[in-house]
């Protein structure tokens, strides 16, 4: 008897020790599993472009301007009026882009851009701008109310523009020859705004093909070529500021020659 009391008594010590040796172990896991899955959440968004679909085409809208003439402009104020046929400045366009993307609450527009600086929007086709003295490189073009660019021979104005009486021209650029002009992304984006960001550009006396000229694309150090002259939509861009440098090159990766066709801007994206 004595005997059997003492086996069963060793057995019951096995069963506890074994027991509160497993509740160890899993208490062990537990614990080491938030970090597993923690470690597991910190992934590195991937940046992307893909083409924007679904904007109307606006294929007969024209944008003609009517004043000033482009020499013997005064330093200061000077008044602009633009002519805008088959387009309403104004209006909010009709596309689902406008829930994707950044857009504005004052519908349609004008880009102008001076020197190839960030534009200025015009809601209006009458408008002021104050104008240093020099010679200018003016490219004015229709914009959808989510900043896409009308893409089409009547819709755009390129001139040059004579302010005051020393007319020199630091830029020296040939509008004639191929030519790049920046448009978006520009300026600060945040909230919902900072996932889709739209990649618009005009380019000017050349086309866009696979084996001729492309545009090409770095963002924060990633780079894109872009073979057709179209609106690209931005996505996986982190918080912060962003770099964006586009350049025209040529099919063999060269950049063509002319003062617009690099050109680097930064936005910022915030919470």
């Amino acid at each position: 008897m004595k005997k059997y009391t003492t086996t069963l008594l060793s057995s019951l010590a096995l069963i506890a020790f074994t027991v509160t040796s497993c509740k160890e172990n899993t208490s062990s896991v537990n614990e080491a599993s938030p970090e597993s899955e923690k470690s597991t959440e910190v992934v590195a968004k991937k940046i992307t472009i893909s083409k924007l679909e679904n904007s109307p085409a606006y294929s007969d809208a024209v944008l003609k301007m009517e004043s000033p003439s482009a020499e013997n402009i005064k330093t200061g104020e000077t008044n602009f009026n633009f002519k805008v046929e088959n387009y309403t400045l104004g209006a909010q366009t009709d596309s689902p882009n406008a829930q994707l993307l950044a857009n504005s609450g004052k519908g349609q527009h004008i880009h102008f851009i001076l020197n190839n600086e960030p534009y200025s929007a015009h809601y209006e086709s009458a408008f002021a701008k104050a104008l240093p003295e020099g010679t200018h490189h003016l490219v004015a073009f229709l914009s959808r109310s989510y900043h896409e660019s009308v893409k089409n021979k009547n819709s755009v104005v390129v001139k040059k523009l004579v302010v005051g009486d020393v007319p020199e021209d630091k830029i020296g650029v040939n509008v004639e020859e191929p030519t790049l002009i920046y448009s978006r992304p520009k300026g600060t984006y945040s909230g919902k705004d900072t996932e889709n960001l739209l990649l618009d550009f005009f380019v000017l006396n050349t086309e866009l093909s696979e084996n001729g000229n492309k545009v090409r694309a770095t963002i924060n150090g990633e780079q894109f070529e872009i073979t057709e002259w179209a609106p690209q939509v931005i996505k996986g861009l982190p918080m912060g500021e962003v770099t964006i440098v586009l350049e025209l090159i040529d099919s063999e990766g060269n950049v063509i020659e002319g003062p617009f066709n690099k050109v680097t801007r930064t936005v910022v994206l915030k919470e």
